[in-house]
């Protein structure tokens, strides 16, 4: 132990003499939680709509002032030219094109079925899915003011109609910063551990230190402890720091048990201190450690579920993910925080990421080779 304790003041001296790490390690998290929280959300706001109104009746008016008065619209023209409108959607400054035909109104006034057309710019599909649906909604809440409600009289025992009701459990204002900022704060905390620990070990190799660690009698136990334990306790801390955050200033719901995501956080960063410890002892400069850990890290990003529903994936990248970290971490933490779930709810993860910690330790200890 007391080999252990002068070991741990040495990584911890040496982390804090770094002057380049220091902001990497505490300020860049913050920063990138609070920019990312709000910049990754596929909420559709603000979107540019362009208006061909061929009817000018106050029926058309009427329906151009509610996608004005909605918070996800900006009526950027109306005007009468087809043409003219989709140059704008071909140079991207609109998304949408709302068409009125001459007797919108009229049909309407006569109680026959009228008519609207809607362009959509589709080169991102989710977001033309998003554009249609918020489009199609007014539309549909302006009919149901404008259209008689005829109630059936001519038979009196006739099935009334079925009324649903719902409820959004866990976001019941459907906001989606509670949704990412829990994957986001995951992705930051394994950024710090993955990337630090991954240039550790090598840059002892890169200044020279590393042949008189060899050549001492320090147990190779003992030195990979004191490499892994300085970032273990930083990511200790940058999960608590993003969590008072999360929840003092973006008011984010916490439901479950904070000393539950401790723990889990403990499994979980021991796997990635592992596997960042593995890419350190297989490389020899911190450049390549740094795009090897770079390459891992944007496969595991990207199907960890952050961004895309893993059931949306393919059924071989819904199994490929079932070797991602990341997305057992971000599925557990999302269940505590919002939904209050307990130990036994998440055990089954918790189990799978402990096995995962034993074989990457397994395996960065193993390649490790301590040499005179």
């Amino acid at each position: 132990m007391r080999v252990l304790k002068y070991l741990l003041q040495k990584e911890f001296l040496q982390i804090f003499r770094n002057k380049g790490m220091l902001p990497i390690i505490f300020v860049m998290p913050i920063i990138q939680l609070c920019v990312l929280s709000f910049a990754a959300t596929y909420d559709m706001k603000n979107t540019n709509l362009y208006v061909i109104d061929k009817d000018l009746s106050s029926h058309s008016r009427e329906l151009v002032s509610k996608f004005s008065g909605s918070p996800f619209f900006t009526v950027k023209e109306i005007g009468f030219s087809e043409a003219e409108a989709e140059k704008d959607l071909f140079k991207d400054r609109i998304d949408a094109i709302l068409v009125f035909d001459e007797d919108f109104g009229k049909s309407i006034d006569e109680k026959t079925q009228a008519s609207l057309q809607v362009l959509v710019n589709a080169i991102n599909a989710s977001s033309a899915g998003l554009y249609n649906a918020y489009i199609s909604s007014v539309i549909k809440d302006y009919s149901q003011t404008v259209v008689p409600d005829f109630k059936s009289i001519s038979k009196p025992n006739s099935l009334s109609s079925v009324q649903s009701t719902y409820s959004h459990q866990y976001n019941p204002e459907m906001k989606y910063i509670p949704y990412m900022l829990p994957g986001i704060l995951v992705l930051l905390v394994t950024v710090v551990a993955l990337f630090l620990s991954a240039m550790n070990v090598v840059r002892e190799k890169e200044i020279g230190t590393i042949e008189q660690i060899n050549v001492t009698p320090i147990k190779k136990s003992q030195f990979l402890m004191a490499k892994l334990i300085p970032f273990l306790v930083i990511g200790f801390f940058e999960l608590g720091l993003g969590l008072l955050i999360a929840v003092y200033g973006f008011q984010i719901p916490f439901l479950g048990s904070v000393w539950l995501i401790y723990l889990v956080a403990f499994v979980y960063l021991l796997v990635i201190l592992g596997f960042g410890l593995f890419i350190s002892t297989q490389t020899d400069t911190q450049q390549q450690a740094m795009f090897i850990a770079w390459f891992f890290m944007v496969i595991f990003l990207l199907m960890s579920g952050l961004f895309t529903p893993i059931e949306s994936m393919p059924e071989w990248g819904q199994k490929l993910n079932l070797l991602n970290p990341i997305a057992y971490f971000i599925r557990i933490i999302r269940m505590i925080m919002l939904k209050g779930s307990g130990f036994w709810d998440v055990a089954k993860d918790i189990s799978v990421l402990c096995f995962y910690s034993l074989v990457v330790l397994g395996l960065a200890v193993n390649r490790y080779r301590k040499v005179a």
